[in-house]
């Protein structure tokens, strides 16, 4: 007991600490067996990183764990300080670490000195710290000759040092995370059991945030599919609609050679903000530009009108003498304007009206879409009556997407990378672009053999895919699963189009054979309060 009781105070709460550390080792909690040491650290790490010093000093007292150890404390503060020859020295006492490590975390110290220095305007310093000390690591000699070129830049021109924070941040992706936990892990791991969650649930549409208080669930009621207003503005078949990028605008075309944008307003009803005249031709598709302010619309074998939303004014028409277009749509930056025509052949013109090239050939059919990839560099259409084209127009080559039944129509994906196929066996395909093209997913259910008929991507993170039907019906999947969730009835005619609104996932439009366009909400609420969800 007398060498015990011998022995400095400090060295007998280390001693204390380290047993309570130990206990805690052995203990976990929950199903899944946490390390309760683990567990505190990071909740410990979490209270430092909101700022509660007396907070986490209280608990590293009481659990007699701390968040990191002295030695990794002390060069952390050297750090922030800016100490970096001391940082070196606290690095190399850090025994738990790989020499590789050491090695690596020492190039982002002196990187940073080297910066430091060189904006001080302390060249040969700077100098001395290149040749001596960085040179001689040998670690990614191409960041060395960079840091080298940085010499012979004027002062306006030197590369700042970063922010001691960020340095940190760099030094823990170096090191073992029990030796330096990663900032933000307990955040980070919370983020990822939501997104287990909501991952694991089928109806998952919902925009608000989750509380932590309750499990994610969202339930059926988070789909739209009530009817909350009926637009009967056209005199024939509806047979196109799609909403603005912004969810502020609806487009809808007709048989009765119109077209019309809505307006959507503050309490989720649309009203009426410009018909469109002037077509001889019944109008089968639109295509808004991507900032919104114009719109295309198609004739039938006729011309492409382009539009000025706010006004409702034409202010130009793409026509081709002795041909006529069939699909319509933009370059990504919204200054070229892509037509298909009737001769199968593909024109890109400017926003005044020139033909600037030409695609010849089977690379469309006289019923067609037309889509541009995210880069402008592709162009997708129907070139046979089983076959898709993605074409690259800067070097003139074609893939092919072959079916095994005729092709009815496509949608592309918001993020440009999956292709919604409709065929007229009743099925509808899900083709990824990303890569080497694959069909990943398939959705059955509706009627689809007589009719062109178009389904669409919607709801969070476009998450579900919807569809018209020739029974009357619009159909909604889940994307990733195919299962079939909700069928909607209402229409008294075959629905050709339906749209989801890219904004609100509460809302969607449909375009029926009855002369009616249906917006769908969701049960009992207005369709724009999209931030209801269920717990």
């Amino acid at each position: 007991m007398g060498g015990v009781d011998s022995e400095p105070p400090s060295k007998r709460r280390k001693l204390k600490q380290s047993s309570m550390a130990e206990t805690l080792a052995d203990d976990s909690i929950g199903s899944k067996r946490i390390k309760k040491v683990e567990f505190v650290r990071l909740i410990a790490e979490s209270l430092h990183s909101f700022g509660y010093s007396n907070t986490l000093s209280n608990l590293e007292k009481e659990s007699g764990i701390a968040v990191s150890s002295g030695l990794v404390n002390e060069f952390i503060k050297l750090v922030l300080d800016g100490n970096w020859d001391e940082s070196l020295n606290s690095l190399r006492k850090l025994s738990v670490l790989d020499e590789s490590v050491v090695k690596l975390a020492s190039f982002v110290i002196l990187e940073q000195k080297f910066l430091e220095l060189l904006n001080a305007d302390r060249f040969i310093d700077a100098l001395r710290t290149l040749r001596t000390e960085i040179s001689c690591l040998s670690i990614d000699q191409t960041r060395v000759r960079e840091l080298s070129s940085l010499l012979l830049c004027s002062r306006g021109n030197v590369t700042k040092p970063k922010p001691k924070q960020e340095v940190i941040i760099d030094l823990q992706r170096l090191f073992p995370p029990d030796v330096m936990i990663p900032q933000g892990r307990l955040v980070q791991l919370v983020e990822q059991a939501l997104d287990s969650q909501q991952d694991s649930c089928s109806f998952h549409n919902s925009v608000c945030v989750d509380s932590l208080f309750s499990d994610h669930n969202c339930g059926r009621s988070q789909i739209p599919s009530e009817t909350l207003q009926i637009l009967q503005e056209h005199q024939d078949e509806v047979w196109f609609v799609q909403f603005s990028h912004n969810g502020k605008f609806l487009a809808s075309c007709s048989k009765d050679k119109s077209a019309i944008i809505w307006e959507v307003s503050l309490d989720g009803r649309l009203v009426v903000k410009h018909r469109l005249l002037g077509h001889k031709e019944p109008v089968s598709c639109v295509s808004w530009s991507p900032n919104d302010d114009w719109i295309l619309t198609c004739g039938v074998e006729e011309v492409v009108r382009c539009w000025d939303v706010q006004s409702g004014e034409c202010v130009r028409i793409y026509d081709k003498t002795d041909l006529g277009m069939v699909s319509c749509n933009w370059s990504p930056d919204g200054q070229r304007v892509f037509t298909g025509f009737n001769d199968k052949s593909i024109v890109m013109w400017d926003l005044d009206g020139n033909e600037m090239e030409s695609w010849k050939g089977e690379k469309t059919l006289r019923i067609s879409d037309l889509q541009v990839t995210g880069d402008g560099k592709f162009i997708i259409s129907i070139c046979k009556e089983n076959m898709i084209l993605i074409f690259d127009r800067g070097l003139a080559k074609e893939r092919l997407i072959k079916e095994d039944y005729n092709i009815v129509s496509f949608s592309l994906s918001g993020d440009k990378k999956f292709l919604l196929v409709s065929l007229v066996n009743q099925e509808i395909h899900l083709w990824s672009l990303d890569g080497d093209v694959r069909l990943v997913a398939k959705y059955k259910g509706h009627k689809c053999s007589r009719f062109v008929v178009r389904a669409c991507f919607g709801g969070v993170d476009q998450a579900f895919v919807a569809s018209g039907s020739e029974d009357s019906r619009v159909y909604v999947w889940h994307r990733e699963t195919g299962e079939l969730i909700k069928t909607l009835g209402g229409h008294s005619g075959a629905v050709n189009c339906t749209s989801w609104n890219p904004v609100n996932p509460h809302m969607v439009a449909s375009a029926s054979d009855d002369r009616t366009i249906r917006i769908w909400g969701l049960k009992g609420l207005n369709s724009n309060h999209s931030c209801m969800c269920r717990t």
